[in-house]
């Protein structure tokens, strides 16, 4: 394997039957890449994910969050089992790339990497049918709208862990920026809760001359953004981890009219559920504090989109010594350093014990003539999988599931 980036080749474990079928994984992301599709609408992706499981003689179940599905690889009679998922949807975006497998749909584009996530999932689920070296049941979720939708929480909702017992599920991310092949991850919180927020301030209009005739919503909405900071700084704990980010304010329709009406709006992202708590309900008193205090009133509203990703201490520490058996210790960063971003593989976390990964993406220099200008970054029109790491992530899987399943 050429690894394009720090991370040595020489170093690395990996499987030859995984290294032999690299191609044919490759292709099946690229497919995937080429026809990219929205949250709950990953029907193409669901049927090639199902058809290429099948072929392998892997058991499915559909259905599950609209479409998603668990192809299920038993062996042995142990009741042990493992969960492992992938994410399969795209993005409402543009893709500026124009190689051969970019995105052949207007305005979707897979630049979050489910395709490769889902070809990872998909080379270890080849591998595991035709060798079946453990001693249990693997359940392999191919998830559908995580890119807020909430598929795992739909995936839930309709009996994922009824219907597919787990003792802990993994799963994993690329990370752009890190040595490609390389592995982070930490226990404990891992990435951030995602929450949305809208404050609407009515007011009374008035001409721009004379605004003593009315109630000022811009002002008070300018002073609430203000106020709003004083949650972060004086009222939670400075060792508590959380972001308000106002990232909209809406006003008006001519520049000499005081509007009746303005609204603002963001997000708050937190490591911890109590923390929330908090600054939601200071988030709504300040609001309406400083409304009344400029004669406005206030309509608060306020969505929990993802809860925060925490890693369970154990199997943190299970998935960071099979990530260093693989790829070198040194290339293993078992206190990666958390992110506010968010990941609906938290809800998972939350009804099972387990760890999310990320691994590396490296800087960009995989990409193929035909990439666009901008960096290789998450969510950027201009990003595409590396696919060194197919074999890297279905290795990764691969071992995790032997070494969690070895005969007693």
């Amino acid at each position: 394997m050429a690894c394009k980036g720090p991370t040595p080749a020489g170093i690395m474990k990996l499987l030859p039957e995984i290294l032999q079928a690299q191609a044919e994984i490759q292709k099946l992301r690229r497919d995937i890449h080429a026809h990219p599709e929205l949250c709950f609408q990953e029907q193409r992706t669901s049927d090639l994910v199902a058809s290429s499981l099948e072929s392998w003689g892997i058991e499915v179940h559909r259905g599950l969050g609209t479409t998603g599905l668990v192809g299920v690889i038993r062996n042995g009679n142990s009741n042990r089992a493992i969960g492992l998922r992938a994410d399969m949807d795209a993005l409402p975006l543009q893709e500026a790339n124009t190689f051969g497998h970019a995105s052949q749909h207007t305005g979707k584009m897979h630049a979050c990497g489910h395709d490769g996530h889902t070809a990872m999932l998909l080379g270890a689920a080849r591998y595991l049918a035709q060798h079946r070296q453990f001693d249990g049941t693997v359940n392999l979720i191919f998830q559908p709208a995580e890119e807020g939708g909430g598929g795992a929480r739909e995936m839930i909702k309709d009996g994922l862990f009824e219907r597919f017992p787990c003792d802990a599920v993994f799963g994993m991310h690329n990370w752009p920026g890190m040595a490609a092949g390389s592995f982070g991850t930490t226990a404990g919180p891992f990435m951030a809760s995602s929450n949305e927020f809208k404050i609407v301030v009515r007011g009374k209009g008035a001409h721009a001359a004379m605004p003593h005739n009315g109630a000022d919503p811009v002002f008070t909405g300018a002073q609430i953004v203000s106020a709003l900071q004083g949650i972060i700084t004086r009222n939670k704990r400075p060792i508590d981890t959380a972001v308000i980010s106002v990232t909209q304010f809406h006003a008006g329709d001519a520049t000499n009219i005081v509007p009746n009406e303005a609204w603002l709006g963001g997000t708050v992202r937190t490591f911890t559920v109590p923390v929330l708590d908090l600054i939601e309900r200071r988030m709504e008193e300040v609001s309406r504090a400083v409304a009344q205090a400029f004669d406005c009133t206030v309509e608060f509203t306020f969505h929990r989109n993802y809860p925060p990703t925490i890693n369970t201490p154990a199997e943190t520490e299970f998935a960071v010594g099979v990530a260093s058996e693989l790829v070198g210790a040194n290339n293993v960063d078992g206190h990666y350093e958390p992110t506010m971003g968010a990941e609906d593989f938290s809800f998972m976390l939350q009804e099972k014990p387990g760890c999310y990964l990320f691994i590396g993406n490296g800087e960009g220099k995989h990409r193929e003539s035909g990439h666009g200008m901008g960096p290789c970054m998450l969510h950027n029109p201009s990003y595409d999988f590396n696919d060194d790491l197919l074999p890297v992530g279905s290795t990764f899987f691969v071992k995790l599931v032997e070494k969690w399943l070895a005969p007693a």
